[in-house]
């Protein structure tokens, strides 16, 4: 038997199985955020590889014994940190399917219901989010990736010549610029510098009190930036910032794009998910205006790591920065299909549709919208809370479900409260109850919750500020 026999895949299929069930109902008696020191778990895996095969359930045992020390547990419900990408049980079974089919969907020929169904999935997904129907929609693993191609097409869409030419010791090449506000995820810097641009060619634009870009400090910046000589190409506004969830004017600022015929890109990786629910409407205010957009399922949609949604107005720039064809990769049905292999960096990809696909149906859109929904409640009534508290401050606007706060007893200069807030985050997260994160605001140390767990539930949230709390008031 060259492979696993079927009897003994079927009996630790089932085994494996039985233990992610156990493990995600009995996941609170788990600390969210590992307890381990750095080498801890290296020290508990032998050095050199075994010889002869091991019996899989000796494998399976391992994984209590040598890993689950050392694992940070994103679906547990005291993850707080960061954005939460919880697993849901179709999302699981989603990515076992995909697994068990070991399909590679670089062509149309290589699984045609690999292509059709993503390209139905991101039909069902423009809608959901309230697209019009020119956004063309294809999935990546990450919005890191999302705008990094964003960026590549930008970059193309400027007829400069360089698919063919590159853009090394060209004298006839100005300077790019890309522009993004202070607030805007790292990922646009490294899309940056994956292609060329540098950080020297990034324009940080100033937010305002409520951390969104200032348009007039855009379009004062693009003016100059024009007046030296260099060439504006992209601006990418987000929907939904890193450290606050700010949202930046999407309508302001497509009409400076427009005014000077650059790309606009808008990252809503975390927020866009909430274009689902009507109340929620409001951010897709200029949306229709953007030559692309990113939004994340496995932020806040349920959905395991990773699926990302990238759509564009302009699919034939994405192809033509990114199309190349080998001999062997050519099929009698080219002309009649999409090989999504050519709008992207990647050949091979994993059928991430199915996750979407397996989610939808089983939650219903109204299903996902209220869950989600009822997380922007509760991230309200944390917020509330904080605002109540005389020894607290609200440090940023929440329009979503992430509140950014700090201890303030107002007796304090700036650095003691910072050093203070530190010492307070570090030690909820070694309370083995609650991992949360921070970030720094003008400055100031902040601390950030996110509810976004499809396992959060109001008890959660009330036992996360008791435990924020105790830890001020010890």
């Amino acid at each position: 038997m060259l492979d696993m026999p079927s009897e003994e895949f079927r009996k630790n299929g089932y085994k494996l199985v039985d233990w992610i069930a156990d493990y995600l109902n009995n996941i609170e008696k788990y600390p969210p955020l590992s307890q381990v020191n750095p080498g801890d778990i290296l020290k508990r895996i032998p050095q050199t590889p075994p010889t002869n095969g091991e019996d899989i359930e000796n494998v399976l045992a391992d994984v209590d014994k040598i890993l689950m020390d050392g694992v940070t547990h994103w679906n547990h419900p005291g993850f707080m940190a960061y954005f939460n990408s919880t697993s849901s049980g179709p999302g699981i079974l989603a990515e076992l399917l995909s697994a068990g089919l070991g399909v590679n969907g670089m062509l149309w020929k290589t699984s045609p219901a690999f292509t059709e169904l993503e390209k139905s999935m991101m039909n069902w997904f423009r809608q959901m989010v309230g697209l019009p129907e020119n956004y063309w929609g294809i999935i990546y693993d990450t919005a890191s990736t999302s705008s990094m191609h964003a960026i590549a097409s930008a970059r193309e869409q400027l007829d400069l010549g360089f698919r063919e030419n590159g853009m090394a010791g060209r004298s006839d090449v100005p300077k790019l610029i890309l522009y993004c506000s202070e607030q805007a995820h790292n990922s646009i810097d490294k899309g940056a510098l994956t292609l060329g641009i540098g950080l020297d060619g990034i324009r940080k634009i100033p937010v305002n009190d409520k951390f969104e870009m200032i348009p007039k400090k855009l379009d004062e910046a693009i003016k100059e930036d024009i007046a030296k000589g260099l060439k504006p190409f992209c601006v990418v506004a987000t929907v939904g910032t890193t450290s606050t969830t700010s949202v930046d004017p999407v309508e302001e600022i497509a009409d400076i794009t427009e005014k000077y015929n650059l790309w606009l890109h808008i990252d809503s990786a975390y927020a866009g998910v909430t274009a689902m629910i009507p109340e929620m409407k409001w951010i897709t205010k200029g949306w229709d205006r953007a030559d692309s957009l990113v939004i994340n399922p496995h932020k806040w949609m349920f959905t395991p790591m990773d699926l990302s949604v990238y759509f564009t107005r302009k699919p034939d720039i994405l192809k033509r920065a990114f199309s190349l064809s080998a001999e062997y990769l050519k099929t009698n049905q080219d002309s009649e299909v999409e090989n999504l292999m050519d709008y992207g960096i990647q050949l091979g990809r994993r059928f991430r549709s199915l996750k979407l696909w397996f989610i939808i149906r089983y939650f219903g859109v109204d299903g996902l919208a209220e869950r989600i929904k009822n997380h922007i409640k509760l991230a309200q009534e944390f917020k509330d809370w904080i605002e109540s508290e005389e020894e607290f401050e609200l440090m940023a606007p929440t329009p979503f479900s992430t509140v950014c706060f700090r201890f303030n007893p107002g007796n304090l200069s700036e650095d003691k409260l910072n050093k203070v807030n530190e010492d307070i985050l570090e030690k909820i997260n070694q309370s083995e109850k609650l991992f949360l994160s921070h970030t720094k605001l003008n400055g100031k140390f902040v601390i950030r919750l996110t509810i976004g767990s499809i396992r959060h539930e109001r008890r959660h949230i009330v036992q996360a500020w008791e435990i924020i709390k105790t830890m001020v008031r010890g």
